[in-house]
């Protein structure tokens, strides 16, 4: 089943009850962050081992898992009046299986503009349109301040062993040229397995390895510094690259601090 992406084409999206969601599960990390944000935090009955942010989040609400593996008798047990989940994040027999018993929205987001969307879409569900439309205006002002810079080559790492990097089609590609880099591996697509190889071949002016889903260390730095003599090895903040919501307000402050760090 090719899963829809907007308001008119939800395939397990049942409605708005007329009192609100009173009990919703977040799948996402991101999107649970948003969802505080947005001051519905309290209705968030269920969410990720993955959702730090905020702390409350893990606090008052259950743990059913993790973004690929759910525990569906927790679920169960929450009775959700809805559950927010995500594309990629999420696995398809997840979403499927969720969307056939409980009322599902997800989103769908490959850059910025999908972004900007799904905060738009999860705060009118969740009767906030104007709080979220705060937020886009807020974050597309920050963008706005971003300083162009001259175009540097870079390539994200997001695991080790194997080498797994972000490339064309990613949510992160999208981040990174809007941080002013171009994309060294831009001729492979999504998260490609790759060797030291095509990281030399690449003729890269920087390496970014990320805080996350991968904890790079100093080691690491100095492992891939070693290999790739000629660029800039350093470990970033994932977060500030993968996360999508409201952590966009933060991502482009961050970004001019990391250009006039370099």
């Amino acid at each position: 089943m090719e899963v829809g992406f907007n308001r008119n084409i939800q395939p397990w999206f049942k409605g708005i009850p007329k009192n609100g969601f009173k009990r919703i599960i977040s799948l996402v990390p991101s999107q649970t962050e948003l969802l505080f944000y947005l001051g519905v935090g309290e209705q968030v009955v269920g969410v990720t081992k993955f959702c730090v942010h905020p702390k409350e989040a893990m606090k008052n609400a259950s743990l059913i898992g993790g973004t690929k593996t759910i525990h569906y008798e927790r679920i169960d047990r929450l009775n959700p009046d809805l559950i927010i989940g995500n594309k990629e994040e999420n696995t398809q027999e997840m979403i499927e299986t969720l969307g056939a018993t409980y009322n599902l929205w997800c989103t769908d987001i490959v850059d910025i503009p999908t972004s900007l969307s799904a905060i738009s879409d999860i705060a009118w569900l969740v009767g906030k349109e104007e709080k979220g439309l705060e937020l886009v205006t807020q974050i597309k002002k920050e963008q706005s301040q971003l300083v162009q810079y001259p175009t540097k080559k870079a390539a994200y790492l997001i695991w080790n062993d194997p080498i797994m990097a972000a490339a064309t089609g990613t949510f992160i590609d999208s981040m990174l040229s809007a941080a002013g880099f171009e994309n060294g591996l831009a001729n492979l697509n999504r998260y490609p397995e790759i060797n030291i190889e095509v990281l030399k071949e690449a003729d890269l002016d920087y390496l970014f390895l990320s805080s996350e889903p991968f904890p790079f260390k100093e080691k690491h730095v100095n492992f891939f510094q070693e290999q790739l003599p000629n660029t800039k090895v350093m470990i970033v903040d994932g977060e500030m690259f993968s996360w999508y919501g409201s952590r966009l307000v933060l991502a482009f402050p961050y970004f001019k601090e990391l250009r006039n760090s370099i």
